[in-house]
């Protein structure tokens, strides 16, 4: 080990690895335990925890990479992302942590306050905003709580290059009760020619462009309005802390696709 990598870093948290070691430090000390729990619930691999010593977690390295990255192609095989989908779906039945997850009135709050400051700053075309803010509407209507990692983007999803099985699953810090269809949606989006793939793997049909999949309801339109929802309203946090949400494949381009 001859240096220190920085895997992210921004005011609320910071990843640096060491070696085989990621050191992750957080600021809300009770956001890092609760990550800690889920890890320690969650029915799929985890990375193994060394130790904890506030505010620094020590996690052991996963084998395998990323199923891919925002903004790039991804070179893993439909196996391997139907793997993901299993993973998932294993995830999503079993039982949820006893916490409270998001509302459906909090999750239109923010909808609101995100979008109101998209056109006062002039941040996207009225247009843009307007059109992909009904469509990310239609994803705030009841759902039965399932065990929902929160933030499954398609970098903290780790699968081995020759099985294609899953080693690992990253960053539990939103884990919660809450709509299966935003995981399978925050883990396709970007890369939506992977959707079907997914959807084999989670149990689902192909099914129509609406409405839910016979069997294991996934709703694809509902999908797509998580795709919606999730890029207006992560766009000021991306900005100001040092993302560009605005890269080839990213957050602005899945709002342009939605038109």
């Amino acid at each position: 080990m001859d240096e220190i990598e920085v895997v992210v870093a921004h005011a609320e948290r910071a990843t640096v690895r060491v070696g085989d070691i990621f050191l992750k430090m957080d600021a809300d000390q009770s956001r890092l335990d609760r990550e800690i729990e889920t890890m320690r619930m969650a029915p799929v691999p985890t990375p193994h925890i060394l130790w904890h010593q506030p505010p620094v977690l020590a996690l052991a390295a996963l084998d395998g990479r990323p199923l891919g990255r925002l903004g790039e192609p991804s070179t893993a095989s439909a196996a391997a992302w139907a793997a993901a989908g299993g993973a998932i779906r294993e995830l999503h039945d079993a039982t949820p942590p006893s916490w409270q997850g998001a509302s459906v009135d909090g999750l239109a709050a923010r909808l609101d306050t995100e979008c109101a400051w998209l056109l006062e700053n002039a941040v996207l075309p009225t247009d843009l905003v307007t059109r992909n803010r009904r469509i990310a509407e239609t994803a705030l209507r009841p759902w039965t709580p399932v065990f929902m990692h929160g933030d499954l983007q398609v970098d903290h999803v780790f699968v081995e290059q020759i099985t294609d099985e899953v080693t690992g699953v990253l960053d539990w810090s939103e884990g919660a009760p809450g709509d299966a269809m935003y995981d399978l949606a925050t883990l396709a989006i970007g890369h939506p020619e992977h959707l079907d793939d997914i959807l084999a793997g989670y149990g689902a049909g192909h099914g129509a462009d609406h409405g839910a999949d016979h069997g294991a309801d996934v709703d694809r339109g509902v999908i797509r309005a998580w795709w919606s929802y999730r890029g207006l309203t992560s766009a000021r946090w991306l900005l100001e802390h040092g993302f560009d949400p605005d890269s080839p494949g990213c957050e602005f381009a899945v709002l342009r696709a939605q038109m």
